[in-house]
C-alpha cells in the first residue's frame, strides 16, 4: 500500500527556471536553463520518514488530493490544527484535515463527505503528514 523512497537512487537533475511561468512559458529571450533541480530533494525533507501513498476517491478534492494522485507523506513532521494526514481509523486508512479543536475530528475536503468524529472506544492513528500532492494532468 505504502512505497518508499529509494535512498541510494541517483539524483535525477531536471531543468528549473528561475523565471515564474504565468500559466505560460518563459520569455523565448530566456530560452536556457538557469539552474537545475531534484524533485527528491524538493520533495523529501526527511527521506528515512518518508513514504508514498496513492490516494483513492474524491474526499479531499478542495485541498488538491484528487483520485489517483501520489501524496508525499512525512512520518517525522508534527501534525499540527489543519495539518492534511494520513490516519487510520479503527485500522482503515483515509486521508483528512485534521481538527484538534474544540474536538478530534478528521475532515474531509468535499462537502459530500462527512466529518469523522471519535467516540468512546475509536482508535485514530496518525501515520504522518501529507507534504506534497503529485497530480498528473488528465490528457485533452
Amino acid at each position: 500500500m505504502f512505497a518508499v523512497p529509494d535512498l541510494d537512487a541517483p539524483a535525477l537533475e531536471i531543468p528549473l527556471f528561475l523565471s515564474p511561468a504565468a500559466c505560460g512559458f518563459p520569455s523565448p529571450a530566456q530560452d536556457y536553463v538557469e539552474q537545475t533541480i531534484d524533485l527528491n530533494q524538493l520533495c523529501i525533507a526527511h527521506p528515512a520518514a518518508t513514504y508514498y501513498v496513492r490516494a483513492a476517491g474524491d474526499s479531499m478534492v478542495e485541498h488538491g488530493i484528487h483520485d489517483g494522485d501520489m501524496l508525499v507523506v512525512d512520518r517525522s513532521s508534527k501534525p499540527v490544527h489543519g495539518s492534511v494526514v494520513v490516519a487510520a481509523v479503527d485500522g482503515e486508512f483515509t486521508v483528512k484535515q485534521l481538527q484538534l479543536s474544540p474536538s478530534v475530528c478528521l475532515l474531509p475536503g468535499n462537502p459530500a463527505y462527512r466529518p469523522i468524529h471519535f467516540s468512546d472506544g475509536q482508535h485514530l492513528e496518525i501515520f504522518g503528514v501529507v507534504t506534497f500532492v503529485i497530480h498528473k494532468m488528465p490528457a485533452p
